[in-house]
Protein backbone atom coordinates (compact mmCIF):
# COMPACT_ATOMS: atom_id res chain seq x y z
CA UNK A 1 0.00 0.00 0.00
CA UNK A 2 1.27 3.02 -0.86
CA UNK A 3 2.19 5.71 1.60
CA UNK A 4 -0.81 7.97 0.75
CA UNK A 5 -2.98 5.36 0.40
CA UNK A 6 -2.19 4.29 3.87
CA UNK A 7 -2.69 8.28 5.00
CA UNK A 8 -5.81 8.55 3.23
CA UNK A 9 -7.72 5.66 4.77
CA UNK A 10 -5.97 6.14 8.59
CA UNK A 11 -7.65 9.90 8.52
CA UNK A 12 -10.78 8.35 7.15
CA UNK A 13 -10.52 5.83 9.90
CA UNK A 14 -9.85 7.19 12.43
CA UNK A 15 -12.52 10.16 12.31
CA UNK A 16 -14.81 7.71 11.15
CA UNK A 17 -15.80 9.96 8.46
CA UNK A 18 -15.32 10.89 4.67
CA UNK A 19 -15.71 14.93 5.31
CA UNK A 20 -13.54 16.96 4.01
CA UNK A 21 -14.51 20.82 5.25
CA UNK A 22 -13.64 23.29 2.42
CA UNK A 23 -12.08 26.40 3.87
CA UNK A 24 -13.28 28.87 1.70
CA UNK A 25 -12.52 32.36 3.04
CA UNK A 26 -15.29 34.55 1.41
CA UNK A 27 -14.87 38.14 3.42
CA UNK A 28 -18.34 39.11 2.30
CA UNK A 29 -19.23 36.03 3.75
CA UNK A 30 -17.95 36.34 6.93
CA UNK A 31 -18.61 38.20 10.64
CA UNK A 32 -17.78 41.80 9.69
CA UNK A 33 -14.76 41.32 12.97
CA UNK A 34 -12.90 38.99 10.35
CA UNK A 35 -11.47 41.51 7.92
CA UNK A 36 -8.99 41.15 5.39
CA UNK A 37 -5.94 40.70 7.57
CA UNK A 38 -4.06 37.67 7.23
CA UNK A 39 -4.82 37.85 11.17
CA UNK A 40 -8.12 37.88 10.88
CA UNK A 41 -8.43 35.21 7.83
CA UNK A 42 -6.61 32.57 9.90
CA UNK A 43 -8.26 32.95 13.06
CA UNK A 44 -11.62 32.80 11.02
CA UNK A 45 -10.04 29.30 9.46
CA UNK A 46 -8.73 28.26 13.29
CA UNK A 47 -11.97 28.69 14.74
CA UNK A 48 -13.66 25.99 12.25
CA UNK A 49 -10.87 23.64 12.17
CA UNK A 50 -11.01 23.60 15.82
CA UNK A 51 -14.60 22.76 15.85
CA UNK A 52 -14.54 20.04 13.85
CA UNK A 53 -11.41 18.35 13.76
CA UNK A 54 -12.55 15.28 14.99
CA UNK A 55 -15.38 15.32 12.52
CA UNK A 56 -13.15 15.08 9.25
CA UNK A 57 -10.84 13.37 7.41
CA UNK A 58 -9.32 15.94 5.35
CA UNK A 59 -9.43 20.26 4.94
CA UNK A 60 -10.01 21.62 1.31
CA UNK A 61 -8.75 25.40 0.92
CA UNK A 62 -8.95 26.54 -2.68
CA UNK A 63 -6.67 28.64 -3.34
CA UNK A 64 -8.15 31.04 -5.11
CA UNK A 65 -10.01 32.69 -2.08
CA UNK A 66 -6.18 33.31 -1.19
CA UNK A 67 -4.51 34.41 -3.78
CA UNK A 68 -7.46 37.16 -4.33
CA UNK A 69 -6.38 38.17 -0.95
CA UNK A 70 -3.09 39.29 -2.52
CA UNK A 71 -0.12 38.77 0.47
CA UNK A 72 -2.72 38.72 3.60
CA UNK A 73 -3.78 35.74 2.04
CA UNK A 74 -1.16 33.86 1.40
CA UNK A 75 0.15 33.85 4.76
CA UNK A 76 -2.82 33.18 6.01
CA UNK A 77 -3.09 30.24 4.07
CA UNK A 78 0.37 29.00 5.16
CA UNK A 79 -0.76 29.58 8.73
CA UNK A 80 -3.74 27.48 7.73
CA UNK A 81 -2.07 24.47 6.31
CA UNK A 82 0.38 24.34 9.31
CA UNK A 83 -1.94 24.67 11.70
CA UNK A 84 -3.96 21.74 10.54
CA UNK A 85 -3.70 18.57 12.79
CA UNK A 86 -1.25 15.56 11.04
CA UNK A 87 -3.77 13.02 11.18
CA UNK A 88 -5.85 14.77 8.92
CA UNK A 89 -5.25 15.40 5.09
CA UNK A 90 -4.65 19.10 3.27
CA UNK A 91 -6.12 18.97 -0.25
CA UNK A 92 -4.88 22.03 -1.75
CA UNK A 93 -7.25 22.89 -4.56
CA UNK A 94 -5.35 24.66 -7.20
CA UNK A 95 -6.30 22.85 -10.26
CA UNK A 96 -2.92 23.68 -11.72
CA UNK A 97 -2.08 22.27 -15.81
CA UNK A 98 0.51 23.75 -17.09
CA UNK A 99 3.94 22.32 -19.23
CA UNK A 100 6.51 20.08 -17.12
CA UNK A 101 8.71 23.04 -16.37
CA UNK A 102 6.22 25.09 -15.04
CA UNK A 103 4.94 22.26 -13.29
CA UNK A 104 7.60 21.18 -11.61
CA UNK A 105 7.51 24.70 -9.53
CA UNK A 106 3.94 24.49 -8.87
CA UNK A 107 4.49 21.43 -7.55
CA UNK A 108 7.90 22.23 -5.44
CA UNK A 109 4.98 24.91 -4.24
CA UNK A 110 2.06 22.92 -3.40
CA UNK A 111 3.86 20.47 -1.25
CA UNK A 112 7.15 21.93 -0.32
CA UNK A 113 6.24 25.74 0.50
CA UNK A 114 2.60 25.13 1.47
CA UNK A 115 3.07 21.92 2.58
CA UNK A 116 -0.25 20.27 1.14
CA UNK A 117 -0.54 16.34 1.33
CA UNK A 118 -2.45 16.46 -1.91
CA UNK A 119 -3.41 19.01 -5.16
CA UNK A 120 -5.88 19.13 -7.63
CA UNK A 121 -4.54 19.14 -11.09
CA UNK A 122 -5.91 19.01 -14.37
CA UNK A 123 -4.88 16.83 -17.16
CA UNK A 124 -5.60 18.58 -20.15
CA UNK A 125 -2.25 19.07 -21.27
CA UNK A 126 -1.11 15.46 -20.84
CA UNK A 127 1.06 12.80 -18.76
CA UNK A 128 4.39 14.93 -18.43
CA UNK A 129 2.39 17.99 -16.89
CA UNK A 130 1.47 15.72 -14.35
CA UNK A 131 4.39 13.58 -13.72
CA UNK A 132 6.20 16.21 -11.34
CA UNK A 133 2.86 15.82 -9.13
CA UNK A 134 2.85 12.44 -9.23
CA UNK A 135 6.73 12.17 -8.53
CA UNK A 136 6.10 13.26 -4.87
CA UNK A 137 5.08 9.57 -3.59
CA UNK A 138 4.30 10.66 -0.43
CA UNK A 139 1.17 13.09 -1.56
CA UNK A 140 -1.99 12.43 -3.48
CA UNK A 141 -3.04 13.68 -6.80
CA UNK A 142 -6.59 14.10 -7.51
CA UNK A 143 -6.75 14.81 -11.29
CA UNK A 144 -10.42 16.55 -12.78
CA UNK A 145 -12.44 14.01 -14.11
CA UNK A 146 -16.09 14.79 -14.58
CA UNK A 147 -16.02 18.22 -12.57
CA UNK A 148 -19.47 19.42 -10.60
CA UNK A 149 -20.12 22.54 -12.35
CA UNK A 150 -22.62 22.95 -15.08
CA UNK A 151 -20.50 23.42 -17.65
CA UNK A 152 -18.36 20.33 -16.96
CA UNK A 153 -20.14 18.43 -20.32
CA UNK A 154 -18.86 20.37 -22.58
CA UNK A 155 -15.57 18.92 -23.18
CA UNK A 156 -15.50 16.03 -20.37
CA UNK A 157 -18.52 14.14 -22.05
CA UNK A 158 -17.55 14.83 -25.66
CA UNK A 159 -16.99 11.12 -27.16
CA UNK A 160 -14.00 10.34 -28.68
CA UNK A 161 -13.30 7.06 -30.81
CA UNK A 162 -10.69 4.91 -30.13
CA UNK A 163 -7.82 3.83 -32.84
CA UNK A 164 -8.72 0.35 -32.50
CA UNK A 165 -12.13 0.84 -33.77
CA UNK A 166 -13.98 0.73 -30.43
CA UNK A 167 -17.12 2.75 -29.35
CA UNK A 168 -16.60 5.87 -28.91
CA UNK A 169 -16.66 7.21 -25.12
CA UNK A 170 -16.60 10.27 -23.41
CA UNK A 171 -13.27 11.93 -22.54
CA UNK A 172 -14.11 11.79 -18.60
CA UNK A 173 -13.87 7.80 -18.48
CA UNK A 174 -10.59 8.23 -20.98
CA UNK A 175 -8.91 10.22 -18.11
CA UNK A 176 -10.42 7.63 -15.24
CA UNK A 177 -8.25 4.97 -17.16
CA UNK A 178 -5.46 7.53 -18.04
CA UNK A 179 -5.30 7.51 -14.44
CA UNK A 180 -4.34 3.95 -13.78
CA UNK A 181 -1.92 3.66 -15.77
CA UNK A 182 -0.42 7.40 -14.08
CA UNK A 183 -0.84 5.53 -11.05
CA UNK A 184 2.72 3.71 -10.64
CA UNK A 185 3.51 5.46 -7.09
CA UNK A 186 -0.02 4.58 -5.71
CA UNK A 187 -0.95 8.12 -5.33
CA UNK A 188 -3.02 9.58 -7.91
CA UNK A 189 -7.16 10.10 -7.52
CA UNK A 190 -9.40 11.16 -9.18
CA UNK A 191 -12.39 14.09 -9.12
CA UNK A 192 -16.19 13.63 -9.63
CA UNK A 193 -18.62 16.27 -9.30
CA UNK A 194 -21.96 14.64 -6.97
CA UNK A 195 -23.79 16.80 -9.39
CA UNK A 196 -23.78 13.71 -11.71
CA UNK A 197 -24.05 10.36 -9.92
CA UNK A 198 -24.36 8.18 -13.15
CA UNK A 199 -20.64 9.16 -14.09
CA UNK A 200 -19.72 8.70 -10.73
CA UNK A 201 -20.95 5.59 -10.81
CA UNK A 202 -18.79 4.57 -14.01
CA UNK A 203 -15.54 6.64 -13.17
CA UNK A 204 -15.80 3.77 -9.93
CA UNK A 205 -16.06 0.89 -11.98
CA UNK A 206 -13.15 2.00 -14.12
CA UNK A 207 -10.68 3.33 -11.59
CA UNK A 208 -11.27 0.30 -9.54
CA UNK A 209 -9.24 1.56 -5.83
CA UNK A 210 -8.79 4.87 -6.73
CA UNK A 211 -9.55 7.56 -4.28
CA UNK A 212 -11.92 9.88 -5.51
CA UNK A 213 -12.39 13.61 -4.04
CA UNK A 214 -16.44 13.90 -4.60
CA UNK A 215 -17.56 17.81 -4.11
CA UNK A 216 -20.74 19.22 -4.98
CA UNK A 217 -22.99 18.53 -2.30
CA UNK A 218 -24.33 21.07 -0.10
CA UNK A 219 -24.62 24.27 -2.17
CA UNK A 220 -24.12 22.86 -5.41
CA UNK A 221 -26.68 20.62 -4.60
CA UNK A 222 -25.66 17.19 -5.44
CA UNK A 223 -27.44 13.95 -4.36
CA UNK A 224 -25.69 12.80 -1.36
CA UNK A 225 -26.89 9.35 -0.96
CA UNK A 226 -25.95 8.85 -4.66
CA UNK A 227 -23.03 10.36 -4.36
CA UNK A 228 -21.86 8.24 -1.31
CA UNK A 229 -23.12 4.55 -3.03
CA UNK A 230 -21.98 5.42 -5.91
CA UNK A 231 -18.61 6.72 -5.36
CA UNK A 232 -17.35 4.48 -2.18
CA UNK A 233 -15.47 1.25 -2.99
CA UNK A 234 -16.69 -1.90 -2.09
CA UNK A 235 -15.38 -1.50 1.29
CA UNK A 236 -17.70 1.89 1.80
CA UNK A 237 -14.20 3.93 1.95
CA UNK A 238 -11.56 5.52 -0.58
CA UNK A 239 -13.90 8.59 -1.12
CA UNK A 240 -13.78 12.08 0.37
CA UNK A 241 -16.96 14.26 0.34
CA UNK A 242 -16.40 18.01 -0.07
CA UNK A 243 -18.73 20.56 1.17
CA UNK A 244 -17.85 23.91 1.61
CA UNK A 245 -20.07 26.59 2.21
CA UNK A 246 -22.97 24.38 3.78
CA UNK A 247 -20.37 24.21 6.51
CA UNK A 248 -18.09 27.25 7.00
CA UNK A 249 -21.43 29.56 6.37
CA UNK A 250 -24.08 27.79 8.61
CA UNK A 251 -24.11 30.56 10.28
CA UNK A 252 -22.66 34.25 9.42
CA UNK A 253 -23.06 35.30 12.89
CA UNK A 254 -20.55 34.89 15.64
CA UNK A 255 -21.62 30.92 16.57
CA UNK A 256 -20.52 30.14 13.27
CA UNK A 257 -17.64 27.95 14.16
CA UNK A 258 -20.38 25.66 16.53
CA UNK A 259 -22.81 25.92 13.27
CA UNK A 260 -19.92 24.41 11.07
CA UNK A 261 -19.49 21.66 14.12
CA UNK A 262 -23.22 20.83 13.79
CA UNK A 263 -23.14 20.94 9.81
CA UNK A 264 -20.32 19.03 9.58
CA UNK A 265 -21.57 15.96 12.32
CA UNK A 266 -24.64 15.77 10.35
CA UNK A 267 -23.10 15.37 6.85
CA UNK A 268 -20.73 13.14 8.80
CA UNK A 269 -23.83 10.72 9.87
CA UNK A 270 -25.54 11.03 6.64
CA UNK A 271 -22.23 9.67 4.70
CA UNK A 272 -22.38 7.11 6.99
CA UNK A 273 -25.64 5.91 7.23
CA UNK A 274 -25.29 5.84 3.46
CA UNK A 275 -22.03 3.69 3.68
CA UNK A 276 -24.13 1.19 5.71
CA UNK A 277 -26.20 1.09 2.46
CA UNK A 278 -23.93 -0.32 0.04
Amino acid sequence: MSEFRERFLQASRAANSLVCVGLDFDPRLVPSTYDGTSDAIFAFNRAIIDATRDLVCAYKPNLAFYEALGLNGIEALKRTVDYVPDDVLVIGDAKRGDIGNSARFYAQAAFEVFGFDAVTVSPYMGADSLDPFLSYGDRGVFILCRTSNPGSGDLQDMKLADSDGAPPRPLYEIVAEKAIQWNIKGNCGLVVGATYPEQLARVRAIAGDLPILIPGVGAQAGDLDLAVRNGVDRNGELAVVSSSRQIIYASRSDDFASAARRATLALRDAINRARQRV
